[in-house]
C-alpha cells in the first residue's frame, strides 16, 4: 500500500462524507493506492455512526474509535500506528485541507525528502484570533527549534513511515514532527498547500492553545539539544550558581574581615547559603538526568542515533546497545 490518510475527527458529521468524497476522487485522479483512516476522538454528534457505514460501504476506509476525547495528538497517534502505508498523511477532518494537495506531497516525498509539510500560504482563517497567533509561534517555533518552517500547525503532512517509528508523541506534541524528525537526521521540507474555509461544523481550536504549545516547545526544546546529555543543560546552571556563590561568599567574608560587617547583619550570607543550595540541586538534577537518559537507552535497547540505510550489513547484529 502507498499511502495511509490518517483523519482524526471529532464532530465533523457535517464534512465525512464530502472528505470522504473528495479522497477518494483525488487519490483515483493521482492513481495512488491508499487507506483512510478515520480516528473518533469521543464524538458524540453523530460522526461514529456516518464512520461505521463509510467503513461498510468502503474497506478502504479503516475506522477507530477512541473511548473518550484524548485530543488531536492521541488520536494521530492512534492512527499513526495502525497505518500499514509506505507513507503516512494526516489531515483534518473538517475539509480546510485539500486532499488535491496530497499528490504534491507524496511527489515531494519522492525526492528524497523524509518529510514533507503543508504550509498554507493563503490561510482562510480569522487573523486575529488564529493567523496571527500562528505566525508569531511559528517564528519562535523555527528559532528554538533551528528546523524553519512557515506552517508548523498545519496538519497535513507526509512522513514516511519509519520516521514516524522513531517518533513518540504525546501532549500538543504532534506539530513539533518535523522537528523531532530533524532531530534524527530526517530530510524535512514544504510546499505551499491550498487552504479553504470551513463550510460547516464549528472550529476546535481556541487562543488557549498557543499556551499549550509553548510549554510543549520547552520540551521540544530540551528534547532536541538535551535528552541525551541532560547534565550538559543542569550542570553548566549548577556551576554558575556556584561560581556566584563563591562571588557572593567572598565578598561577605571581605566585608566582614575589611568593612567590620557582621554576617548575621549581611543579606548576602543568605544569598550565599541559597545559591549553594541551588547550586548542587542543579548538579543532583544533572546527574539523575543522566541515570535515566542511561536507563531509558540500556532497557530498551535503544541506540543513542538511527540509521538511513545498510548495503550486505546484518542490521540485528550492527546495532550496539547504547551507553
Amino acid at each position: 500500500m502507498k499511502l495511509s490518510l490518517v483523519v482524526p475527527v471529532f464532530n465533523e458529521v457535517e464534512n465525512l462524507a464530502a472528505l470522504h468524497a473528495e479522497v477518494v476522487a483525488a487519490m483515483d485522479q493521482a492513481a495512488l493506492d491508499f487507506e483512510l483512516i478515520l480516528v473518533d476522538d469521543g464524538s458524540h454528534d453523530g460522526s461514529v455512526p456516518l464512520m461505521l457505514k463509510l467503513a461498510q460501504q468502503d474497506p478502504r476506509v479503516k475506522v477507530i474509535l477512541l473511548r473518550r476525547n484524548f485530543g488531536q495528538t492521541a488520536a494521530m497517534a492512534a492512527g499513526f500506528a495502525a497505518a500499514g502505508g509506505e507513507v503516512v498523511i494526516p489531515m483534518d477532518g473538517d475539509l480546510q485541507n485539500d486532499p488535491a494537495d496530497i499528490a504534491a506531497l507524496v511527489a515531494k516525498l519522492d525526492e528524497g525528502y523524509d518529510v514533507v509539510s503543508g504550509w498554507r500560504a493563503r490561510r482562510q482563517d480569522r487573523f486575529f484570533s488564529r493567523r496571527l497567533p500562528s505566525i508569531l509561534a511559528n517564528g519562535l517555533i523555527s528559532r528554538m527549534t533551528g528546523v524553519h518552517l512557515h506552517d508548523y500547525g498545519c496538519t497535513l503532512k507526509a512522513y514516511r513511515r519509519e520516521v514516524l517509528a522513531e517518533v513518540n508523541l504525546y501532549g500538543e506534541l504532534h506539530r513539533f514532527v518535523p522537528a523531532l524528525a530533524s532531530q534524527i537526521g530526517c530530510r524535512v521540507t514544504e510546499i505551499p498547500v491550498n487552504h479553504r474555509a470551513r463550510q460547516a461544523g464549528t472550529s476546535k481550536y481556541g487562543i488557549d492553545r498557543t499556551l499549550r504549545v509553548i510549554l510543549d516547545l520547552v520540551t521540544v526544546k530540551f528534547l532536541l539539544k538535551y535528552a541525551t546529555r541532560p547534565m550538559q543543560l543542569f550542570g553548566k546552571w549548577g556551576v554558575l550558581t556556584l561560581l556566584l556563590a563563591g562571588l557572593s561568599g567572598a565578598t561577605t567574608l571581605w566585608m566582614k574581615f575589611f568593612d567590620g560587617l557582621s554576617m548575621n547583619r549581611n543579606p548576602l550570607t543568605i544569598l550565599t547559603a541559597f545559591l549553594l543550595f541551588t547550586g548542587v540541586q542543579f548538579i543532583v538534577m544533572g546527574l539523575l538526568g543522566e541515570l535515566v537518559t542511561r536507563t531509558y537507552h540500556e532497557v530498551q535497547d535503544k541506540p543513542i542515533y538511527t540509521i538511513r540505510e545498510t548495503r550486505n550489513l546484518d542490521r540485528k547484529n550492527s546495532q550496539p546497545k547504547a551507553g
